[in-house]
């Protein structure tokens, strides 16, 4: 089943554009994309970066002893099963999604009958079963590779690539002053100096990994998806044999166009001119701080001069 099973992952730091490029290719007629994200972490993933990104963002890890039924019961898919179980407190409350979740675990079941408990094959039981269980999905029958998103999980890219043959990882970075100005508008969000050590690190993973497996993990910048969507993520579809699309010009949820991407995340109007409004709504000071916290990172992914900041401080 991993052989012939066929996996796009999205990952991107939060609110670098991990949901905006999910609902980019939601519309696709060969892809089937996850309808939240698919965070198939589990409370056993335990590394040198447990304390520092949230379980459910990592690719998982199941018990050497154990069943099938608590492998499902074990992926934390937190935003989905919310929406299932609990619709009157899930942000996706008025999204129609008719799917029931007993019914995915039974669907699941069967596809993990006779197999052996790989984690490959658990996780291509997971989104099969998914895809099966999701009723009301607008499919095209073209479906050939299944689209997950799952922050910072680029950090797991090695582990991905290894676990299933066909799939590939596409990470999405943003410039870290646009990016924290948004995670800024967040309840409770992070300190800067937690989120740019936060955004350093997943940034490193992406550069090594994106070199380690140039074929199957990608990197592209949010700010080249939204100013030529059609172009730029075509371009990284041909790479995984996939058909050019004009549908990925405008984020859609299960083929319906989207305004904004809301609920999705922070960021609601992806374009050029908002990622610049977003970055400019910091301060001074702190703008300077990224500059100099990110600064190995600008020069690689050309931010170098994203924002004026030598010349707003000589005008001050």
């Amino acid at each position: 089943m991993p052989t012939e099973f066929r996996l796009l992952m999205i990952s991107a730091m939060y609110e670098n554009g991990g949901n905006t490029t999910q609902r980019l290719l939601d519309g696709h007629p060969e892809l089937f994309s996850y309808p939240f994200e698919s965070q198939p972490g589990t409370k056993f993933v335990q590394d040198h970066l447990t304390h520092l990104f949230p379980v459910k963002y990592r690719w998982p890890v199941f018990p050497l002893s154990g069943t099938a039924e608590a492998d499902f019961d074990a992926i934390i898919d937190e935003e989905c099963k919310v929406r299932l179980k609990t619709p009157h407190a899930s942000k996706f409350r008025e999204c129609k999604l008719e799917m029931d979740d007993w019914n995915r675990k039974s669907l699941f079941l069967k596809y993990m009958a006779g197999q052996e408990r790989s984690r490959a094959n658990i996780v291509s039981a997971f989104f099969r079963a998914s895809a099966d269980a999701w009723k009301d999905y607008q499919r095209t029958g073209r479906e050939k590779v299944h689209v997950g998103y799952s922050p910072i999980i680029v950090v797991d890219a090695d582990k991905i690539v290894e676990d299933l043959p066909n799939a590939h990882v596409l990470h999405v970075v943003r410039n870290p002053w646009s990016a924290y100005a948004d995670t800024k508008k967040r309840p409770v969000p992070q300190p800067l100096a937690q989120y740019i050590t936060g955004w350093c690190i997943v940034q490193h993973a992406a550069m090594t990994f994106a070199e380690m497996f140039p074929q199957r993990v990608h990197v592209l910048r949010y700010e080249d998806i939204v100013a030529y969507p059609v172009t730029v993520l075509n371009s990284a579809l041909s790479k995984m044999g996939l058909s050019k699309s004009t549908t990925v010009a405008k984020p859609t949820w299960n083929g319906r166009m989207l305004n904004q991407v809301h609920p999705w995340g922070t960021v609601r109007t992806p374009t050029p001119e908002a990622n610049r409004a977003t970055a400019e709504e910091l301060t001074d000071a702190e703008k300077e701080e990224i500059r100099i916290r990110a600064r190995p990172y600008l020069e690689h992914f050309d931010y170098e001069n994203y924002l004026s900041l030598t010349g707003e401080r000589d005008a001050a």
